[in-house]
């Protein structure tokens, strides 16, 4: 007998309406399509007047979860069949670490944690004072989010198996991947909360402040890489950031219209798997480490790190930036090529079709193919010989300059001083 739990029929019949597949893509769920529009206004709001009121949203939307994830752990640890959930969280399975979606999933998960290669940490860094300790701040911030992630493990497991227990199922089959599982664990255990309905209204409050959290923060990354790209069409007129970010926003909510379908759960999965992790984010982090590393110079790089912080910090990282985080990049990235197998959706049974897959491989494509287009086309309008080209390609170009909205630009053109294993002159 299939027993469900009611708050996974809920989620299924009543939230998503999903239909059977992605060839039934269904009827626009109308109460879904409002609340992403409200999503995308709240987005808006919070960053439509720059970085500033950006980050005085940030002290509210990143502080609230961490008192709702303790209350929520005090509460898990007592439920009946929680260790089960727990000891299904810390125990190893060595197995695992043959399969390739593992080590891209988990890769994966790490870059898209830390919001590496979206152009957020830029961006929001790009606004820091020049002589910030960048060096100790991001080692804080590693430190703080890896205990977070492992911090809501021992809570949303310990729901996994009180659910395990009242369903009379295993853990493994409880805790199916995707994102249905916060809206599956966590409701469950609020369930044997006293007021439940006060806990349910603060637990998705939490909900959505971390995801218009991290909603912002990218958005803020792409705003600010294109107004630093055309100053002059975006700073210098009235009212021109918010009438371009307004204009993104209403764009990216009738892309995002398509998910809010009977069949959206479907579509959402499809631009998860191909498009939005896995070998697309690897394949950008791999050319940007080359960039960093190899283009602007090892050495260049640390010379600039030395003239903001005061001093160099471990040789260890220069062996990471130019060895060691590219090689893991391409490798994870290969490795997961050759193992690849088709996306599934093992919750629903659910096999996607040939042209299914066929779309999700060209929303891949549609961000990778970027850089060797780019760089063929750079290659083509360069005047000069082949060594010439190498030169004028591979060579920094930006002034170091304090402009009007404060921000600092690194002059790449200074002599490194620094001795190391990697030259930015090579090519000059």
């Amino acid at each position: 007998m299939n027993v469900h739990s009611p708050v996974k029929e809920f989620w299924d019949r009543r939230v998503l309406g999903i239909s059977t597949g992605i060839e039934h893509v269904g009827s626009l769920r109308h109460d879904l399509a409002l609340y992403l529009m409200i999503c995308w206004m709240i987005c808006y709001f919070c960053i439509f007047k720059g970085v500033k009121w950006t980050g005085k949203v940030v002290y509210l939307t990143a502080s609230f979860p961490y008192l709702m994830l303790f209350c929520l752990l005090i509460r898990g640890l007592s439920l009946e069949g929680a260790s089960l959930g727990l000891e299904f969280y810390l125990k190893p399975d060595f197995s695992k670490l043959f399969e390739s979606k593992v080590w891209v999933d988990a890769v994966t998960q790490v870059f898209f944690s830390y919001g590496l290669g979206l152009g957020a940490l830029v961006a929001l860094g790009s606004y820091n004072k020049f002589h910030n300790n960048v060096y100790k701040q991001a080692l804080t911030v590693c430190c703080v989010n890896s205990g977070t992630s492992v911090f809501a493990g021992f809570v949303i497991f310990s729901f996994i198996g009180f659910m395990a227990n009242q369903q009379g199922k295993t853990v493994d089959e409880v805790a199916q991947s995707g994102p249905g599982l916060l809206f599956l664990a966590y409701p469950s255990g609020i369930l044997q909360l006293p007021y439940t309905n006060i806990w349910s209204i603060l637990f998705f409050c939490m909900v959505l402040f971390l995801g218009v959290d991290s909603q912002f923060c990218t958005m803020e990354g792409f705003f600010t890489a294109i107004i630093d790209e055309f100053p002059h069409l975006i700073r210098g007129r009235r009212y021109g950031r918010e009438i371009f970010v307004l204009s993104i926003c209403v764009i990216s909510y009738i892309c995002g219209l398509s998910t809010v379908t009977e069949g959206g759960f479907y579509v959402f999965q499809l631009f998860d798997f191909y498009a939005a992790s896995g070998w697309a984010l690897l394949w950008l982090l791999f050319f940007e480490c080359i960039a960093i590393s190899w283009s602007v110079g090892i050495d260049r790089w640390y010379d600039h790190l030395y003239s903001m912080i005061g001093y160099y910090p471990s040789k260890w990282w220069k062996f990471c930036w130019v060895f060691t985080t590219p090689a893991v990049c391409m490798g994870v990235m290969i490795f997961g090529l050759f193992k690849y197998q088709p996306l599934r959706i093992a919750a629903y049974n659910y096999d996607y079709p040939l042209w299914g897959h066929i779309f999700g491989w060209f929303l891949s494509l549609s961000s990778m193919l970027c850089i060797p287009i780019y760089a063929i086309y750079a290659w083509i309008v360069t005047e000069g010989t082949v060594s010439e080209k190498f030169k004028k390609l591979f060579r920094p170009d930006v002034d170091l300059i304090s402009t009007t909205d404060g921000k600092n630009h690194l002059n790449t053109h200074t002599k490194p001083v620094a001795d190391g294993i990697c030259d930015g002159d090579v090519f000059e």
